[in-house]
Parts: C-alpha cells; sequence; structure tokens
C-alpha cells in the first residue's frame, strides 16, 4: 500500500475546494431543501455520482443563564422516531430572508421559549452531515437572558405546538450526552463546545463576536 501524506498538525484546518463537475441534475424540488445528482471527477481522474441535499443553513442557540444551566427545548422529530432535548434553533430560509444568522438566533429564541438575550458570541460552526448535504450550522452562546412577554410572539403549529423547556446544569446536560441520552447534533456540538469553552483562558468573553464572518454558509 502507498504510503499516506502526513501534514504537520499546525496545518490543519479545513479548507474550501470544489472538485470539477461534469454534470448536475436537479431531482427533486422539496418545501425546505432540494436534492441534485452531481457527477465529479476526482484528482486521480475517477469519476463518481454523488446525491447531495441542498440545505439553507441553521443557527441554533446555547443559553446559559447566570447558574450555568442551559435551556432546551423538547421536539417531535419524526425522521429519527423521538422527541429530542435540543437549544433553541431555527433554518435560514425564506423566513430569514435578509436577517444576520444572529438576528435569526435571536428571533428563533424569542420565538421558541419567550427568553431574550444581552450577550451573543459564536461558539462553534459545524457542517451538520458533510457526506450528503450542503448544510451548514452555526451554533451562538446567549447569556444575560431574561422572560419577556408572550403577548407578540407567533402561533407555534405543526411539531411546535408541544415544546416544553427544562433549564438543566451544563454538567448535568454534558453527562447526558455522553451517557447516550441527548442526540440532537446541535447539542451534542454546541454543549460539549460550551463545557470546553468554560475552562479555557477568557472563558466564554474570549469567543467571536455574533457578527463574525460565516463564508462556509455562503459556498
Amino acid at each position: 500500500m502507498p504510503e499516506l501524506d502526513e501534514i504537520p498538525a499546525t496545518e490543519v484546518r479545513d479548507q474550501p475546494e470544489t472538485y470539477e463537475v461534469l454534470d448536475s441534475t436537479r431531482v427533486f424540488d422539496g418545501r425546505v431543501w432540494d436534492v441534485r445528482t452531481d457527477t465529479v471527477r476526482l484528482p486521480g481522474g475517477d469519476e463518481v455520482v454523488r446525491d447531495i441535499v441542498e440545505h439553507p443553513g441553521a443557527v441554533g442557540v446555547i443559553v446559559l443563564d447566570d447558574d450555568g444551566r442551559v435551556l432546551l427545548v423538547q421536539q417531535y422529530r419524526h425522521p429519527v422516531g423521538h422527541k429530542l432535548w435540543e437549544p433553541p434553533a431555527g433554518l435560514l430560509d425564506a423566513e430569514a430572508a435578509g436577517e444576520q444568522a444572529v438576528e435569526t438566533a435571536v428571533r428563533e429564541l424569542y420565538e421558541e421559549t419567550g427568553y431574550r438575550a444581552r450577550d451573543w458570541r459564536v461558539l462553534v460552526d459545524f457542517f451538520n452531515s458533510p457526506g450528503g448535504t450542503s448544510e451548514a450550522l452555526r451554533v451562538f452562546l446567549a447569556r444575560g437572558v431574561e422572560r419577556t412577554s408572550a403577548d407578540d410572539r407567533h402561533e407555534r403549529v405543526d411539531e411546535e405546538a408541544d415544546m416544553p423547556i427544562s433549564w438543566v446544569p451544563l454538567d448535568d446536560a454534558v453527562a447526558k450526552v455522553l451517557g447516550g441520552e441527548l442526540h440532537n447534533p446541535t447539542a451534542v456540538a454546541g454543549l460539549l463546545a460550551a463545557a470546553v469553552v468554560r475552562g479555557r483562558p477568557g472563558g466564554f468573553d474570549a469567543l467571536r463576536p455574533a457578527d463574525s464572518p460565516w463564508p462556509q454558509r455562503t459556498r
């Protein structure tokens, strides 16, 4: 077997690159996302066919109160047949047109829970399932939270009609992730990231500003 290239640890970072697309066919137009099939030429000359779910992207919010608790909401997710405990979150779809990502996060937090926050930071960015979808997801950290009047919130429908909330100590939430009790990817990535950041120099105040560039979303 040929030896694998070994890259120095200092050079390990994701970088944008697109292999040559020989053909691209739209095979499905959905209500939220579409599916296309690409024929791609690899660097060695081989051609492969890949199905891709085109996704508008999404945001999530790890809400942390002064007592070190995180706010989770429970929502039914039909594809996996589970009620999942998740951070407040939302799509960057038509409803979010013209909004900055953090503005969508602020709106989704209020609409889903009735809470607002004074301090917003970027906690972590990731591709949700890069082997099959273009979905980019940004998770914000929100602090300085307070409950506000819910009089002007929109009426929740469908799966959002029944969404209880819970305040869970961050350490307990992390234990639930590691114990296999929480499975939502935004919860897993966001809770673990928050636990790591809490113990680093500068803590949460050292996180990126809420309006930091997000080039992965626009590719």
